[in-house]
């Protein structure tokens, strides 16, 4: 494993990290999530990223994490989306951000959190409002570093006037083979500005394993055979999309690679970035997958 600097800050992370999206607050059951997070700490992998399912994967890994000494492993979660089912608890008012940045670490079991992102731009909230609040929090200790993830090249922008040059260190899109909208504007102007790039869904929430097949049901005991894990499958799955992705397995084949080996340079392509940053895979399985020998992976990416 190697490790990059994130962004403008001085977080030192694995080039690949570990996701929890769909997978540990819920997914699958908790002696996987245990297997698959001490497979991440064996494979060298120190940077670990929740996005929280209300509180649920947060509280799966405060269990597993805590094990481990806090100065091993980087941590970062999220805040926008629901909490409860009351319409204040979501979004990025600065009451909510100030209650989960208190719950986080709770859940977490650690007195603060590394990386701390907002999940979504809230369109409701004065972008005011919401960098002075994300600075509050860092100038409380409560987070060292801050991110955003899916924000759009005007939103991004928008951020960057208020907040100056140093309070974003990371953006987080989806992007994959399948996926390459932020090549257009986001890369760029996250490279400019010192912020590093931490995508998510690298493999296509596992499309670009190969292991679906067009015309096929799905194999039992993946991620899309679960209703639990499947609720964002319309994103990439399509028999045209896995017809696509079977033309792929000759080459693999050719090459001598599994399919997740022969993307992971694709899945990591945002590091045409001079701030190099890691992929989030958020496996099912803790079998991992290793980059093809001798091939430095230029991104953060994690896969849910």
């Amino acid at each position: 494993m190697r490790y990059r600097t994130l962004g403008s800050s001085d977080l030192e992370v694995s080039e690949i990290s570990l996701g929890s999206w769909l997978t540990y607050s819920g997914g699958i059951e908790a002696d996987r999530t245990r297997a698959c997070t001490e497979a991440a700490f064996d494979a060298g992998i120190t940077f670990f990223d929740t996005p929280y399912g209300r509180g649920a994967a947060e509280t799966a890994w405060g269990e597993i994490l805590s094990a481990h000494p806090r100065d091993s492993y980087v941590l970062a979660t999220k805040v926008y989306f629901p909490m409860s089912d009351d319409p204040a608890d979501q979004g990025l008012a600065p009451a909510h951000i100030a209650r989960q940045i208190d719950a986080s670490p709770t859940r977490l079991r650690t007195d603060h959190v590394d990386l701390y992102q907002a999940h979504r731009f809230d369109p409701g909230v004065p972008v005011e409002d919401v960098v002075e609040a994300f600075q509050k929090v860092v100038d409380q200790g409560k987070a060292r570093c801050i991110g955003f993830s899916e924000w759009t090249p005007e939103q991004i922008r928008a951020a960057l006037d208020v907040a100056g040059p140093d309070l974003f260190v990371s953006s987080q899109p989806q992007y994959s083979m399948l996926w390459q909208a932020p090549e257009a504007e986001v890369f760029g102007l996250c490279a400019s500005h010192g912020i590093s790039q931490v995508v998510w869904s690298p493999l296509a929430q596992g499309v670009l394993t190969g292991k679906y097949r067009p015309g096929q049901p799905v194999p039992e005991g993946s991620r899309f055979a679960s209703a639990d894990m499947a609720v964002s499958q319309d994103l990439v799955y399509s028999d045209v999309t896995l017809e696509a992705v079977q033309r792929l397995v000759p080459l693999a084949e050719e090459a001598g690679m599994s399919m997740p080996t022969l993307r992971w340079p694709g899945c990591c392509a945002a590091a045409r970035s001079p701030r190099p940053s890691p992929v989030p895979p958020g496996p099912s399985r803790c079998t991992p997958t290793p980059p093809p020998p001798g091939w430095s992976c230029p991104t953060t990416c994690s896969r849910p």
